[in-house]
């Protein structure tokens, strides 16, 4: 089972996007990428972009620890929902 692509790329996608946000301004004002500018994010869209940081984490987390186990957590599947469940609570 490969656990650790699709959720854990899109949230290193996004992480780095962050990381890059203040560097960002200088690279538009390059001629070259003069075409690009009106897709720059909006301050309320980096807003939503830490929302779906902070959502995704614990799916990273969880993820890595049953890629590393190397088996079936079955018996660790509600302990985990709970935790989600929680977690998604607290961020809405």
């Amino acid at each position: 089972m490969d656990v650790n692509t699709q959720w854990n790329s899109t949230l290193e996608f996004l992480e780095r996007a962050c990381r890059f946000r203040e560097f960002t301004p200088e690279w538009w004002k390059h001629p070259k990428y003069s075409d690009y500018r009106s897709l720059y994010a909006k301050e309320d869209e980096w807003t939503i972009l830490k929302y779906i940081i902070e959502v995704l984490m614990p799916f990273q987390s969880w993820t890595l620890w049953m890629a590393k186990t190397h088996m079936v957590a079955l018996h660790q599947v509600i302990t985990i929902y709970n935790y989600m469940f929680v977690h998604m609570d607290g961020v809405l």
